[in-house]
């Protein structure tokens, strides 16, 4: 347990301090005995609920890709979440004042085979969130932490999944338009594992397309087959699984899981 009986560090002491997300959490790098940690703290009441969410998700599921907490502590506002600290670029760097998408622009420069390994640490993340009854909901570049140096990949604030399936009670579930189904527009409509497939579709998708179809001069071919740097077979995956209709996509996420494996060449 990390700073035994002491209580968590103020931000005050961070060596870094990430306070313009939109989650309405305060985050900041701490260390402590030769050890650093990333401290997560609710700022507003959506950020509290979010935590909330953290907590019971973290609770369900686990995997080694996924980072989890180490220790949480339960206050008046909301609960705080010490995190390990990893080394690593988050693909997606966004906050209130925009997007920083460099990190995945390098990732999309690596080989096609290293990318394929990260993706599967993806899928097989997921495989763990869909036995735990869970449904992904914000799902995007945002939440891949990749270590360029030691070629690995981690997923991070994964705070808004939730039991499913569920109805959705309000006009939009948050997250990336580049990442959302159409369902996930619809007020009533229902978020299930086709809703998940769809999210782990567009994340094959953008993690293997070429970064030079990624800016907004080009977004207009976003989908060209010309910009996808996988095989014909997995292309033909990532087709299904992003379809607008949610019975036309895979059922589930073992199933999208399959497909990509039997179409991705294995190596070494």
């Amino acid at each position: 347990m990390p700073f035994g009986r002491l209580p968590v560090p103020s931000v005050e002491s961070a060596f870094v301090v990430f306070d313009a997300q939109d989650s309405g959490c305060l985050s900041y790098g701490v260390e402590e005995a030769g050890r650093r940690w990333l401290v997560k703290t609710a700022a507003t009441v959506e950020g509290q609920a979010s935590l909330d969410r953290a907590v019971a998700v973290h609770a369900a599921v686990r995997h080694p890709a996924i980072v989890r907490p180490n220790r949480t502590i339960h206050g008046a506002a909301g609960p705080t979440l010490v995190y390990p600290w990893y080394d690593g670029t988050v693909l997606n760097h966004a906050t209130v004042h925009g997007a920083d998408r460099s990190g995945l622009t390098r990732f999309q420069h690596l080989p096609v085979p290293e990318v394929e390994v990260a993706l599967d640490v993806i899928l097989d993340a997921h495989l763990a969130v869909s036995a735990a009854g869970l449904v992904a909901v914000d799902l995007y570049d945002g939440c891949f932490l990749y270590d360029f140096a030691a070629s690995r990949m981690r997923l991070i604030d994964l705070d808004e999944y939730r039991p499913g399936p569920f109805v959705l009670a309000a006009d939009r579930l948050p997250g990336s338009r580049r990442y959302m189904a159409p369902e996930e527009f619809t007020r009533g409509s229902v978020i299930d594992e086709r809703t998940m497939v769809h999210a782990l579709g567009r994340t094959l998708h953008h993690l293997l397309d070429s970064p030079h179809a990624a800016g907004d001069a080009a977004k207009h071919r976003r989908d060209a087959a010309g910009a996808w740097r996988g095989n014909s077979d997995q292309r033909r995956v990532v087709e299904r699984a992003t379809r607008l209709a949610p019975a036309a996509r895979y059922p589930n996420v073992p199933a999208l899981v399959c497909a990509w494996r039997l179409a991705t060449p294995r190596t070494g």
